[in-house]
């Protein structure tokens, strides 16, 4: 009787399906859940390219009485209906902390991020591959960080937000 039993496999299939099913769900909730995650991280820096593009022109380094709040202006209503479009929700958004540190191409005085908006636009600042001896050159910097929610259960990862960073420098073209 025993021999029968041990040498019987019927069932053997559903326990083996039991215990394989659960981490090949898991594994999949993974890969979906973070790709996901790159999708967002997609297009919060193409966001910020678009900030950094729509600010960066036209900028005049010599006029008098220069104001850098149309340009700022500029950069965020870019960045919002960059992440607006790609059906993110522009009030999540929120400035990256620290902020970078950069320089302003003007006054070498720290260039900090307006505390106005949920993103962080610092112009003019140095030219990151600046060569001394050259003529000065000046960029624009749009930054900030989006928030990302992973779901899956039984993990560490479940219901963690995690903030996702995206920047972006454009030459600023003087005329």
């Amino acid at each position: 009787m025993l021999r029968r039993l041990a040498a019987d496999t019927r069932g053997a299939e559903i326990a083996e399906a039991a215990a394989v099913l659960p981490l090949m769900f898991m594994m999949l909730l993974g890969i979906f859940w973070f790709g996901q995650a790159f999708s967002i991280y997609g297009a919060i820096t193409r966001a910020a390219q678009e900030g950094a593009r729509a600010g960066a022109a036209p900028y005049c380094s010599t006029c008098t009485g220069n104001s850098l709040t149309q340009y700022e202006t500029n950069a965020v209503s870019a960045v919002q209906a960059t992440l607006l479009a790609s059906k993110l929700d522009p009030t999540q958004a929120r400035p990256p902390a620290p902020a970078p540190t950069v320089f302003s191409c003007i006054t070498q005085a720290p260039v900090p991020c307006p505390g106005a908006t949920n993103f962080c636009v610092q112009a003019p600042i140095e030219l990151t591959n600046f060569a001394s001896g050259g003529t000065r050159a000046c960029e624009i910097s749009v930054s900030f960080q989006y928030p990302f929610q992973f779901w899956l259960p039984f993990t560490s990862l479940n219901q963690q937000r995690i903030w996702i960073n995206a920047s972006a420098r454009m030459r600023m073209e003087a005329h």
